[in-house]
């Protein structure tokens, strides 16, 4: 399982949301690219970008950020955020991007998840945000009707290379994962799982390690390693 350090990006700074909401963003540094050579430093194989303006604006904002991490770092990041069509994940993967995450889109469209996922292999990642197992979309502001397991299951056999799903309730909170919820995602498709929200400690980390046998490859982290709270290159140690 690999551990996996948040860049969430507000107009242009690194900042971190409590349960997606905008105005409880807390401001960590000015400079993302700085932020990505730290987990870079401490071990990090991943690095997942966000575009939180994008996530609102329908389309990405903050492509200057995301290019100035890529001239900085050697490690492969992914990117979410405002990424609603296939021109604009060429131009991210174009730039230099690894894998591309395809949140809201993903309910409205998604056939282009799948055409995507055929036209750029092993490069498409589904962002599924939950609150209470329902999917939540439009920078988490608005609850659908579908089930986060059913859009899942929508997206088997097409090449999708993970599932991002996040506790919303959980998101910042530090209130320790969804170990059900994830769980239970991971169960029901053969599409690897990456938890997201909630984590807080090592001890959040050894608990997701024991899903890890129904799929759950990854973990994404944002607050807890910038408040300190978990090490992150302690936490990628006990993954291995």
């Amino acid at each position: 399982m690999i551990i996996i350090p948040a860049i969430d990006i507000k107009q242009g700074k690194c900042v971190r949301l409590l349960q997606g909401r905008m105005e409880e963003a807390t401001h960590y540094s000015d400079n993302p690219a700085d932020m990505a050579v730290k987990w870079e430093e401490q071990g990090a194989r991943l690095i997942h970008v966000i575009d939180l303006d994008g996530a609102f604006a329908k389309e990405v904002t903050n492509f200057e950020s995301i290019r100035e991490i890529l001239k900085n770092i050697k490690t492969p990041i992914q990117v979410g955020g405002g990424i609603r069509d296939m021109k604009t994940i060429e131009r991210l993967l174009n730039a230099g991007v690894s894998k591309v995450i395809i949140g809201s889109e993903a309910l409205y469209n998604p056939d282009l998840v799948k055409e995507a996922a055929r036209s750029f292999e092993g490069k498409i990642v589904v962002g599924i945000d939950a609150r209470n197992g329902m999917v939540a979309v439009e920078g988490w502001s608005q609850t659908s009707e579908t089930r986060a397991v059913d859009l899942a299951r929508e997206f088997e056999s097409c090449g999708v290379a993970a599932i991002n799903f996040t506790d919303i309730h959980r998101d910042g909170m530090q209130t320790g994962p969804n170990i059900q919820e994830t769980g239970d995602l991971a169960r029901a498709v053969s599409i690897p799982v990456v938890a997201s929200g909630g984590v807080s400690t090592l001890q959040d980390i050894k608990n997701l390690l024991e899903i890890e046998h129904l799929g759950v490859t990854g973990v994404i982290t944002g607050r807890a390693i910038y408040e300190g709270t978990l090490d992150l290159k302690e936490a990628i140690k006990i993954s291995k």
